[in-house]
Formats: C-alpha cells, sequence, structure tokens
C-alpha cells in the first residue's frame, strides 16, 4: 500500500497541516501506483477494484443501489475502506460521483471530500472537510475558489491565526479582524479597531488587558479614563489613573497627571483623594460580565472564553415602552438586563396577560442563540433599560471559533432543556 498512504492518515489528522495527498495533481494522473480499473463485469481482479475485499461496495454503486452501497461500505475494516477510496481516483468520474454521494450518506465526509478535490470540485470539498473536523483543508479548498471569508473563518478554526488575520484584513472585515486581533493577544490593536468600529464596550476590554508593563499602558489608561469619563463614570476613571500613575515614569507619568487634573478640576475638587476613598465613592461597577457569567449554559466556561465572549455582547439602552423582544419574530438574541425593569407578557395587545416583571440581573432569550425559533413571549421595557445583547450571529461566530467552550455550552444546554421538559411533564 506504499502508492496510497494517505486515507489511513487522515482518520487521524484532525485539524492538522495538510499532508501530500497522491491525488493533489487530480484524479486519475500523476499516482505512483497503478490500479486496475472496475470493469462492468466486477470479476475478481486479485488486489484491484472490484476484487473480493472491495466489491460489495462497488457492485452496488454500479447499479446504483447507493442505500445498499452505504451499508455495504459502513460494514467494511477500516483498510477495506481505505481501498475503496483508493480505487475510485482511477474509475470513470460518474462513478467516482456516485461513490461521493455514498460516502457522505456513512457519513464519511473526509473521504468525500479527499474524492471531491481530486476532481477540481473544491467548492463542494470545502464544507465536506468542515463536517469531517478538518478546518485547515476546509480553509485551503475555500481559498482555491476564491471564497476568502470562508477561508478566514475556517483559518481561524483552526489556530492558524495570522493566516486568517491576512484575510480578514485584505477583505477589510473589521469585526471578525478585531476579535481575532484579541484572540492573538493583541489588545492594544484590536482597540483601534474596536473604536474606528464605535464599540466603545469591546474597546474598553482590550484596553483593560493592556499588560501594567506594557510601555503603552500610559496610553491604554488615558483612554480608558476618556470612556469612563464618557460614560458618567468619573470616580472610576479617577481610581484608574491614580493606579496608573503609580506604575507610569517619564512623558506617561507627565500625560496621566495632566488628566487626572483635569478630572479632578471637574468634580470640583483640589487633589487627589486617597486611593481607598476614591474606590469606595465610585459607585459600584455594573458591567453585566457577572450577570452574564451566571447564565447557566455558560458555566464552566474558562475566563478566556467568558471575556471573548462579553466582548461579544452590545451595550443597548432602551427607552421605557419600547419593545425589547417581539413575540413571534425570530432572531432576537440574548439580553441581559443590567438597569431597569421589563414586562413580559402573553402578547403586544392591551388584552395580553402579564406573565413576569424582570430587573438587573434578569436574561432573555439564550434558546435563541442556538435554536433559531420564535420568540415566546413579548418583552417590553416597563422603565429606561440598560442591557446586554448578544447576537444569534456573533454568537454563532464564537462557537465556531471556541471549540471546547461549544461542547460545553450545548452539553448545558441539552441538560438545561431535559430540566425543563421533565418539569412541564410533572
Amino acid at each position: 500500500m506504499t502508492g496510497f498512504p494517505c486515507f489511513r492518515m487522515l482518520r487521524r489528522w484532525g485539524s492538522g497541516h495538510r499532508r501530500d495527498l497522491p491525488f493533489s495533481a487530480r484524479a486519475s494522473g500523476g499516482n505512483d501506483k497503478a490500479v486496475t480499473p472496475v470493469d462492468s463485469n466486477l470479476s475478481d481482479v486479485g488486489e484491484g477494484p472490484g476484487s473480493s475485499v472491495t466489491r460489495a461496495v462497488w457492485a452496488r454503486v454500479m447499479r446504483g443501489a447507493v442505500e445498499d452501497a452505504v451499508r455495504a461500505y459502513e460494514a467494511m475494516a477500516a483498510g477495506h475502506r481505505d481501498r475503496v477510496l483508493e480505487e475510485a481516483l482511477v474509475v470513470p468520474a460518474a462513478t467516482r460521483a456516485a461513490l461521493v454521494e455514498v460516502l457522505r450518506q456513512a457519513r464519511d465526509f473526509a473521504g468525500a471530500a479527499q474524492l471531491l478535490e481530486s476532481d477540481g470540485d473544491d467548492g463542494a470539498a470545502a464544507p465536506m472537510y468542515e463536517q469531517a473536523g478538518a478546518p485547515l483543508l476546509a480553509a485551503e479548498a475555500w481559498l482555491r475558489v476564491g471564497e476568502q471569508a470562508r477561508a478566514a473563518a475556517a483559518f481561524e478554526r483552526a489556530g492558524s491565526l495570522e493566516q486568517a488575520l491576512v484575510l480578514y484584513q485584505a477583505l477589510d472585515a473589521r469585526e471578525s479582524l478585531a476579535q481575532l486581533l484579541g484572540r492573538m493577544n493583541r489588545p492594544l490593536e484590536a482597540a483601534e479597531v474596536f473604536r474606528a468600529l464605535g464599540n466603545s464596550h469591546a474597546e474598553l476590554e482590550m484596553l483593560r488587558a493592556v499588560p501594567a508593563d506594557d510601555p503603552q499602558r500610559p496610553e491604554a489608561v488615558l483612554r480608558m479614563s476618556a470612556l469612563l469619563d464618557a460614560e458618567g463614570a468619573t470616580w472610576r476613571a479617577l481610581v484608574l489613573l491614580a493606579d496608573g500613575i503609580k506604575h507610569a515614569t517619564g512623558a506617561g507619568l507627565v500625560l496621566l497627571q495632566a488628566e487626572q487634573a483635569r478630572l479632578l478640576r471637574q468634580m470640583g475638587l483640589a487633589s487627589p483623594p486617597e486611593g481607598a476613598i476614591a474606590a469606595e465613592k465610585a459607585p459600584p461597577v455594573v458591567d453585566g460580565y457577572g450577570y452574564l457569567k451566571a447564565i447557566p449554559i455558560f458555566d464552566g466556561l474558562s475566563l478566556e472564553d467568558m471575556r471573548d465572549l462579553y466582548r461579544l455582547a452590545r451595550p443597548v439602552l432602551v427607552p421605557a415602552g419600547t419593545t425589547v423582544l417581539e413575540k413571534g419574530a425570530k432572531g432576537g438574541g440574548l439580553v441581559v438586563l443590567l438597569e431597569g425593569m421589563v414586562s413580559v407578557s402573553t402578547g403586544p395587545g392591551p388584552d395580553a396577560r402579564q406573565l413576569n416583571m424582570l430587573g438587573p440581573g434578569a436574561f432573555l432569550g439564550e434558546i435563541s442563540l442556538i435554536l433559531d425559533g420564535p420568540v415566546s413571549a413579548h418583552v417590553r421595557a416597563h422603565t429606561v433599560v440598560r442591557a446586554l445583547r448578544v447576537t444569534r450571529t456573533d454568537f454563532q461566530y464564537f462557537l465556531e471559533t471556541h471549540e471546547a467552550a461549544a461542547l460545553r455550552i450545548f452539553r448545558l444546554f441539552t441538560q438545561s432543556l431535559a430540566e425543563r421538559v421533565r418539569a412541564l411533564s410533572t
């Protein structure tokens, strides 16, 4: 089997790097070992196609008996399945296409992808590679057909972040670029992109991640101070500046002291208060991170995963009387209440029955993150509401780029769903 090592390796490669596939020059050419073609009589030709070990599949493929061929293929030993794939490289294109459908139904997505690639059909091979759990090979296939956005996302899933970065930059996909820079521990660059996008929430998160010993930390502190002051959190800005001044030197120290003096004048203070007093006067931070972390389906996520998810959330301000989630609508996403009250009712009309009143810490729409069904209740802002919203689109991006977190979320989601079903049935 020296001429065709790839199929056995394929079952172990996962999302690793591309191997030298024997059919990379396309099917029916470039192989270093001749394989006897399948003939119409499927006679026993020893180790060639249609031999005793693979005839069960080929006979059914040639007859067009797809379901029978699927069962025969599934029942084969792994080595015999590899042999079928090797033989497929030299059969007529129509026969190979029929085998691809057999492999797809047998859920040998990796084998189907390789055969599609051997025929030059990278557009069909790429999603098959994704189903096979081979995002790197999927990315390369997407790239060959000019699907740069899909290639970038697949490279990111595969952990090839530099390749994804180059593509996001070429596409000017700034939201994806900013998120990726954050994952690559390049917080200042990420913050700059988020600032250009007008996403002050994510910008602040990235600036907080700049290490204390980074030469650009004073610059990050200055920008954070400006953001907090703009939000009305001037006391928090003063606390941040006081801490930054302790670690700054040179020009950075001068800039921080100047900003501190400006805020003190704004507050009508003559001198900086003691750190403990300033911290005590600073209002409690209600940024929603703790509320988001407390949602059951996010239980068990690592610190890094939680911070990435929190950065995807968008702050929203909802006037009193405005609809937050519309009954029957799709794609509402997750809403986490930070301030204010909402009314949950059976519908939007005047005859609708009120089901509940919810306040800070409550969350709505988490099921829609995973199941894209209609909203089951009508939610209206009873007062002015400040909240965080995670859209289904952003959450799907999170799941695709955080595989371990996705597994935990799906496990907890199914457990929660099962508990709800049990509660309804008792």
